[in-house]
């Protein structure tokens, strides 16, 4: 029998009991990878390439999501009332705008005519800004010199 008292639980653990000291005395009981310098990477551009690497061109994503921004905020709109108009949730719309959604043909026609603006029209200002943040990169100035210029 049990020498158990008859209306006492019995606890069983689950899981064994962890140790009361670290099992490596020289580690804290902090993560070891806080201690360690981060891992070097190549020198960046000014531009935000690498070195030695051509220009990326910009995601669509991000020219969509940076008009859809852009519209909502020009007609003194809340994310939570264009999301709703659009009957897309406010995360997602959210997300959409920030570039970190790739958005279906659906939902980006939800969130154009939530704004008055038709898939067509909202396609055609997001051309417009890649052809502006193509043409306004490192490459664009046409003239050869770009240093001090002096006038009499």
């Amino acid at each position: 029998m049990s020498n158990q008292r008859p209306n006492e639980a019995r606890v069983i653990p689950l899981r064994p009991s962890r140790p009361s000291r670290p099992l490596h005395p020289s580690r804290s009981s902090h993560s070891s990878r806080s201690s360690l310098p981060p891992a070097p990477r190549p020198a960046d551009a000014p531009d935000g390439t690498r070195k030695g690497e051509r220009p990326q061109e910009p995601l669509w994503r991000d020219l969509v999501g940076d008009v859809l921004r852009r519209e909502r905020l020009a007609q003194e709109r809340t994310l939570k009332d264009v999301a709703d108009a659009a009957r897309i949730s406010m995360p997602y719309l959210s997300e959409v705008e920030r570039g970190r959604k790739e958005a279906s043909s659906e939902v980006l026609a939800a969130a154009a005519r939530a704004l008055g603006l038709g898939l067509g029209d909202l396609l055609s200002l997001a051309q417009g800004e890649l052809t502006r943040q193509r043409h306004s990169g490192p490459r664009a100035s046409r003239t050869p010199y770009d240093g001090l210029c002096l006038a009499a």
